[in-house]
């Protein structure tokens, strides 16, 4: 079967499902992060930021998915949106594989993600102190839970987001009951 055939099968409850789910999963994900930033006292590094990015990108259009899924849109739209939310989860997979490698000392990483002392803020003047506090390096990761740290288990969720949506963008629907 062509992908042009694959692309316009009826979409169904399956794409509602994946596209709810997708839209949870990453919004927690992405979600969690801040958390752990803002609350937690978590100061992100450079490559923890960018891992964010996809995240940012994919939520709104996993929320355009489940709509127009749900809406019972024109399949092709509403497949290319989940299948775009795949390709983005996948960027997502490879900048987290990086950053974990990185952790682990795999290869180096970037030049911009050299530890540099953090600064002290009770000087007196404000604005002097902010700009002396630096992120982390990337290549030391935060905290590791069950062995695997934030970059690791962005890996595992991105992979985890990434066969969904790609399964779901292509698989027949199941009918509304």
């Amino acid at each position: 079967m062509a992908v042009s055939d694959l692309v316009r099968r009826p979409t169904g409850f399956r794409q509602v499902l994946a596209s709810g789910f997708l839209l949870a999963g990453m919004a927690v994900t992405v979600g969690s992060a801040l958390l752990f930033q803002y609350v937690g006292g978590y100061i992100p590094c450079a490559l923890c930021l960018t891992e964010r990015i996809p995240y940012y990108v994919g939520v709104p259009i996993a929320l355009v998915a489940l709509v127009l899924a749900a809406g019972r849109a024109p399949a092709p739209i509403t497949r290319g949106l989940i299948f775009l939310v795949g390709l983005i989860m996948l960027v997502s997979l490879g900048l987290a594989v990086y950053h974990a490698g990185v952790e682990w000392h795999f290869w180096p990483g970037p030049t911009g993600c050299a530890q540099v002392g953090g600064g002290d803020l009770s000087s007196g003047d404000l604005l002097a102190d902010i700009d002396a506090v630096h992120p982390p390096s990337c290549d030391e990761a935060a905290g590791r839970f069950l062995g695997l740290s934030f970059a690791g288990w962005n890996a595992i969720a991105s992979a985890l987001f990434a066969a969904i949506a790609l399964r779901s963008a292509f698989a027949r629907a199941d009918r509304f009951a």
